[in-house]
């Protein structure tokens, strides 16, 4: 298995942020609120988005402090059990904690040294530290949701 080095993740991850970060700015409210599928909204792809970015960087704290180790989730369950209460954060506001988890994330990551990047990588779905990959699945319906503005 080939690992991503860590200068190369933070370079991706820091480039994912900005582009979130353009789109956000493009998306009006109106906007962030338009239904996409399955009960989707902008707004709540970036209450997800926050989600996730939150649950890596509550895993690094404590993995800092108690060793690595792993931590299952069933990703569906969890999208599932969270939906109602990413529905119940105003969008503009699901927008601006997707932005603060996204930038604090990327700030944890640049302080991992580089063995403990290698040992998170080896443990697999339990923290993916390239958060760019997480953010480029959602921004095509994002983009779609901004009229498809680039």
């Amino acid at each position: 298995m080939e690992f991503s080095d860590k200068q190369t993740i933070v370079r991706e991850n820091a480039a994912g942020h900005e582009k979130l970060i353009r789109l956000i700015e493009r998306l009006t409210d109106e906007e962030l609120a338009r239904p996409l599928t399955s009960g989707w909204t902008p707004a709540v792809t970036l209450a997800h988005l926050a989600f996730w970015d939150a649950r890596a960087i509550l895993l690094i704290h404590k993995w800092k402090r108690e060793g690595i180790g792993p931590s299952p989730v069933d990703t569906d369950v969890v999208n599932d059990a969270v939906m109602a209460l990413c529905l119940a954060i105003p969008p503009r506001a699901a927008a601006g904690l997707a932005l603060e988890k996204s930038a604090e994330i990327n700030r944890l990551i640049e302080t991992l040294t580089p063995e403990m990047v290698d040992r998170i990588q080896e443990i697999g779905s339990a923290v993916h530290l390239t958060r760019h990959e997480h953010k480029r699945m959602h921004l095509e319906e994002l983009e779609q949701a901004a009229g498809g503005k680039p």
